[in-house]
C-alpha cells in the first residue's frame, strides 16, 4: 500500500510538472519570459515588442500564467505581467521555473527587441516628465496628497546618520532630488553631493534650496542614472527617496545604482508599497501603483546588492511607505 501511495504521489508531482514544459516549449513565450526578466509590461506593450495582435499575445499570456511562469499585477484599470516573485526552493514545480528562468536568461536579447523596449521605456519617461513640466510648481502640493515630505524623510535621515557613525561617505548620490529638500541632510553626511534630475524645472527649484541652505557642496546634474555612468561617476552613498513609481524600468535603478557605487557603498531608498490608489497615476503623475517589499528585494538582488534594513510605515489615508537598505559587497570581503 505504501509504495502503490509512493507511485500515485510520483504521478501527481509529474502531471503537475508537464504544463510548465508544454508553456514554456513555444519559442515565442521563452522570448517573452526573457523580456520579463526585470521589466514589467502590459498586454498592448508585449503585443508591440513583438508585432503581435492583442488577442495572441493574451492567450500566450494566459498559458504562461496557467502554468505559474507569469503572474498578473494590477495597475489602476491595465493589468501588467511579470515573473513571480514567490518560487519556493523545496517546490519541483518552482524549481523548474526557476532552471527555466536561469536558463532563458543567458540568451541576449536581440537588438531590435531591446530598441523596442528602450523605446517603450522613453515613452513612460517622456509621460513622467511631461507631467513634472506641467506641475513643477504644484510638486509638493500633489506629493502630499499621498505622503508629506516628513513622514519619510525623518525616518531616511534618522537610518543614514546611524549609519554614518561608522561609514566614511565621501560621495554621495541623490536620484530624483525633487524641490531639493532632502539635499541639506545629503550636505551633511558626504563631502562632495550630486543630486541627479531629468527635469529642468525640479532642479530649477533645487538650485533654489541650495542657495537658500547655503549648500556648497552640492552639484546639480540634469540626466539619468546612464549620464553619470557615462562620466565614470563612482559613489559610497546613493539614495532615491520617492523616485521608483516615476521612472519606466524601475528595477534599471538598482542595477545603475550598484555600477555607480564603490565597493561597500549604500543605497537607501523609500517607497510606496503597492496599492490600488489609481488616482495617483493622474493627479501625482505616477507610472506604478507602489511595489510589493519582495519586488525591491528581488531587484537588489539580481544587482548583486544585499538587503539589510527594513522600515514600513502606515499613513491614514491607507497608502504604506517602505523604507529600503542595501548594500554592495566590500572588495575587502
Amino acid at each position: 500500500m505504501t509504495s502503490m501511495n509512493a507511485h500515485a504521489e510520483q504521478l501527481a508531482s509529474v502531471a503537475t510538472l508537464a504544463p510548465i514544459f508544454k508553456a514554456s516549449g513555444d519559442p515565442m513565450r521563452l522570448e517573452i519570459l526573457r523580456v520579463l526578466r526585470r521589466d514589467t509590461f502590459g498586454v498592448l506593450e508585449l503585443s508591440q515588442l513583438f508585432d503581435m495582435r492583442q488577442s495572441g499575445m493574451s492567450h500566450h499570456l494566459k498559458v504562461l500564467h496557467k502554468a505559474g511562469l507569469l503572474e498578473p499585477q494590477r495597475e489602476g484599470n491595465a493589468i501588467f505581467y511579470r515573473r513571480p516573485l514567490h518560487l519556493d526552493s523545496d517546490k519541483p514545480t518552482d524549481q523548474i521555473i526557476r532552471q527555466i528562468f536561469e536558463t532563458v536568461d543567458q540568451v541576449a536579447l536581440p537588438p531590435h527587441l531591446q530598441e523596442k523596449i528602450d523605446a517603450i521605456r522613453t515613452q513612460r519617461a517622456d509621460q513622467s516628465q511631461a507631467f513634472f513640466a506641467r506641475h513643477a510648481e504644484q510638486f509638493r502640493e500633489q506629493q502630499e496628497l499621498i505622503a508629506s515630505f516628513e513622514l519619510y524623510a525623518k525616518p531616511v535621515a534618522k537610518l543614514l546618520r546611524q549609519r554614518s557613525t561608522k561609514q566614511n561617505w565621501q560621495t554621495a548620490l541623490e536620484i530624483g532630488p525633487g524641490e531639493g529638500a532632502f539635499l541639506k541632510v545629503m550636505s551633511e553626511l558626504a563631502a562632495h553631493v550630486v543630486a541627479l534630475d531629468n527635469s529642468k524645472d525640479m532642479l530649477a527649484k533645487a538650485t533654489r534650496t541650495c542657495i537658500d541652505e547655503h549648500l556648497h557642496n552640492v552639484d546639480l546634474i540634469e540626466g539619468v542614472t546612464d549620464t553619470l555612468l557615462g562620466r565614470g561617476d563612482a559613489f559610497d552613498l546613493v539614495v532615491a527617496n520617492m523616485v521608483l513609481h516615476h521612472v519606466p524600468s524601475p528595477a534599471d535603478i538598482f542595477l545603475d545604482a550598484a555600477a555607480l557605487m564603490n565597493s561597500g557603498g549604500c543605497l537607501v531608498i523609500s517607497e510606496l508599497c503597492s496599492h490600488d490608489q489609481d488616482w495617483a497615476k493622474q493627479n501625482c503623475g505616477d507610472l506604478w501603483l507602489g511595489f510589493e517589499p519582495e519586488e525591491l528585494t528581488a531587484w537588489g538582488a539580481d544587482a548583486g546588492l544585499t538587503a539589510g534594513e527594513q522600515l514600513f510605515i502606515g499613513l491614514r489615508n491607507g497608502f504604506q511607505i517602505q523604507v529600503r537598505e542595501f548594500w554592495k559587497a566590500s572588495s575587502l570581503a
